[in-house]
């Protein structure tokens, strides 16, 4: 244990008269506590976060994130000892002291004066400078802390608190420190990014790697507004997840304000040769600029197109812009719904039907998930489950029942094809998981948290017996019921539980509750939320049975015998006109029955090889799981072709599965040896994990010089998306789990 002063902050200011000397401030009314969570380490139930300050400056050529943190708090009993928070092993905090705060959340905010460039190899963090009423005394002392082990994915950072603290009194907190090797931070040098010119970073908070971007409270039960100043290099675009935001060119800052409360992992960070362009009255796009073109051609106009019904089914939109940024193929997930800018991978550019299915989940989460929020992580169906519902009321708006059916079933395929490995007694397929101490929680997120999540919610839907009543229950609403608040109005920009929903429903329709429909039998709420296996009860899809019965007559042909009359029935059918859905829907049935017999194959390969290969990454990748895992040697050289072109996650970690639990072990290693400077070291090192299962000792592959070797502990945290992602030769591979966060 290593206690540690603020030296650098005493030298600045001290403590003239003891903290909360002067008289108590007016006792607010009392606000319940945040849920406990056992991923967080924080002592967030003591005390009511008001609001967060950060001064950043980015650092690429160290790769180190330089940061000031400010908190102001509330304490909810007197005399607090200390102030718990969550951090990572990554952070080296420089110092910690005491203020006392105005009476209103971020009244003061204070400026940050950064190190002025120099011969020094580690210059200091950013220092704070508050406003101070002319004569008044310096309000600043420095405080002791430490920092000891939690789990696998964090530390605990302990700061005592000065003695006299009173219940309710607003004080700050700051904290100087430099974070390096962060999970939550990835940098990426120039020629990991399409235009080559510029570094690039970005964070991904999702479940708990904030705490190594800044100490928080790294809980979803906690929301708070907060403000940052970021200094980068010149040339270098920054973005927040954040309503407002300004650069100051005479200081050569970034500012961005969140004036809406938000959970830590939604504080979002992005900077690189980023440009935008408007597609909306409310959006733009981000990105780098040989991309530009071809995301305004693709998003122009269809990003409101979607917001506007959105607003339809569930009130007016809280986050004032909606903008898009499109990431380098590094970036570890498909989407991820930070409020105001969503963070998408570029590679989906290619994909128009997941493109269009990703951005209108990411829209829906503005609503769940982001306005109203799961207040544990052992309930994350609250915000998937419904973002996944309201998704598809959506698209049925915009584009059709059958459209929305026919991603629907392709979704719960893969569930089920998810639940055949795992089998139906697998705790992770409950809605309400329990999470275990030291279990890192990005660890549950499957796609029982989507599709289990959102046929709950359909069934819902379905007692009303109308969607639009149910559609009527969920928004915001600027006038209330009879029967109280729908559920957004009742619960925006807090956390919530299970049971606050299942109250809400019951409340909002007391016809049901009367009816006691939570306790049907076979169906009970309960069962719904505490039951293993597949969901209790499924939508029905035949409205999208124009779109799904072709695609189920090819797979029954290709399976038929005698193959030469089938694969001739088969061959009349024109794929090239299917929509990308039915298309990945066929390959991942075929997937499913591999291996195929070897003849079956080579008809495959004659017919639809030199089609699908001019097709979308989402459909070539199937085609291509289905050549490895068939061993079939004719077409390997587009499986290399691929594996040459793609940087993502999402594309390379599927076949390198799949290559290392056949015959085709040798060829893997020749693909990455020949590819590895081209990938991030994160998925550099995952590979490496891959291909050395089944090898024997002394023949793991290496890693190029100045690869991952320095990345490794940066893997180990990265976010773990899915089941088997960091379990190599998994049978569920990410093709299964392709969603958004």
């Amino acid at each position: 244990m290593d206690f540690t002063s603020a030296a650098a902050m005493a030298a600045q200011c001290c403590c003239r008269k003891a903290p909360g000397a002067e008289a108590a401030p007016a006792r607010p009314p009392p606000e319940p506590p945040p849920a406990l969570d056992v991923a967080s380490a924080s002592s967030a139930q003591l005390f009511r976060l008001r609001h967060l300050q950060l001064g950043l400056e980015l650092r690429p050529e160290a790769r180190e994130l330089a940061g000031c943190l400010v908190l102001e708090l509330c304490a909810r009993r007197p005399a607090p000892r200390a102030l718990v928070l969550d951090a990572h092993p990554a952070l080296r905090l420089h110092s910690a002291a005491f203020r006392r705060a105005p009476a209103a959340a971020g009244e003061s905010p204070c400026a940050f004066a950064f190190a002025a460039p120099g011969p020094s190899p580690a210059p200091p963090p950013p220092l704070p400078a508050f406003p101070e009423a002319p004569g008044a005394e310096p309000a600043c002392c420095p405080l002791a802390f430490r920092v000891d082990p939690f789990t696998d994915y964090g530390s605990s950072l302990t700061v005592t608190l000065p003695p006299e603290l009173q219940a309710h009194q607003p004080f700050q907190v700051i904290l100087r420190y430099t974070s390096t090797d962060a999970p939550a931070i990835w940098w990426l040098d120039p020629e990991l990014t399409y235009g080559s010119a510029k570094p690039f970073v970005f964070t991904q908070g999702h479940s708990v790697c904030n705490r190594s971007f800044f100490p928080c409270f790294d809980t979803p039960a906690v929301k708070c507004t907060y403000s940052a100043v970021v200094k980068a290099p010149s040339g270098v675009q920054v973005l927040m997840s954040a309503t407002q935001s300004t650069y100051v060119e005479e200081e050569g800052v970034y500012r961005f304000h969140m004036e809406h409360p938000v959970p830590a992992y939604l504080v979002a960070l992005v900077a690189g040769d980023l440009q935008p362009a408007d597609i909306g009255p409310r959006s733009r796009v981000w990105a780098e600029p040989c991309l530009l073109p071809t995301a305004t051609s693709k998003l122009s106009g269809a990003v409101e197109q979607w917001l506007s019904a959105a607003e339809r089914l569930y009130g007016p939109y809280l986050w004032g812009r909606y903008d898009i940024v499109f990431l380098p193929p590094s970036f570890p997930i498909v989407a991820m719904e930070n409020p105001c800018l969503t963070f998408i991978i570029s590679s989906i550019l290619e994909s128009d039907e997941f493109l269009i299915i990703d951005v209108i989940h990411e829209v829906a989460h503005s609503w769940f998930g982001n306005a109203v929020t799961n207040a544990t992580w052992e309930e994350m169906w609250l915000s998937e489950g419904l973002a996944t519902y309201a998704q598809r009321r959506i698209t049925t708006e915009t584009y059709g029942a059958a459209f929305t059916c026919l991603e629907t079933a392709f979704r719960l395929d893969a569930l089920h094809r998810q639940m055949k490995v795992l089998g139906e007694d697998s705790p992770v397929s409950k809605l309400q998981v329990k999470l275990e101490p030291g279990v890192n929680p990005s660890h549950l997120m499957n796609l029982f948290t989507y599709e289990k999540g959102y046929c709950f919610v359909y069934y819902l839907s379905q007692l009303c017996g109308d969607p639009q009543r149910f559609d009527s229950f969920l928004r915001v609403s600027s006038r209330l019921p009879e029967t109280g608040p729908a559920y957004v109005e009742k619960y925006k920009f807090t956390s919530v539980v299970a049971q606050d929903l299942l109250d809400s429903f019951l409340t909002f329709f007391p016809e049901l509750k009367e009816q006691s429909v939570d306790c049907r039998a076979g169906l009970e709420f309960e069962r719904w939320l505490n039951a293993t296996g597949p969901p209790l009860a499924e939508p029905d899809l035949s409205q999208g049975s124009s779109l799904t019965r072709p695609v189920e007559a090819l797979f029954q042909l290709w399976t038929a015998e005698p193959l030469d009359q089938a694969a001739a029935s088969a061959s009349t059918i024109d794929i090239s006109k299917w929509r990308t859905f039915q298309t990945a829907l066929f390959l991942d049935r075929l997937l499913d029955g591999s291996p195929l017999p070897q003849e079956v194959v080579m008809s495959l390969s004659k017919c639809y090889s030199s089609l699908l290969d001019s097709m979308n990454a989402e459909i070539r990748i199937r085609w291509l799981q289905i050549v490895v895992r068939n061993d079939y040697y004719p077409d390997l050289h587009r499986v290399r072709r691929f594996l040459e072109s793609q940087m993502s996650r999402m594309y390379t970690i599927p076949l390198y599965e799949d290559l290392c639990t056949g015959a085709l072990k040798s060829f893997a290693l020749e693909v990455f040896y020949q590819t590895q400077g081209r990938l991030h070291p994160n998925l550099r090192r995952t590979i490496q994990q891959i291909l050395s299962q089944g090898l024997g000792p002394g023949t793991e592959p290496s890693v190029e010089q100045g690869g991952a070797g320095a990345d490794s502990e940066v893997d180990t945290d990265a976010p773990a998306l899915l089941l088997g992602d960091e379990a190599p030769g998994s049978a569920i591979s990410l093709r299964d789990v392709n969603v958004s966060a």
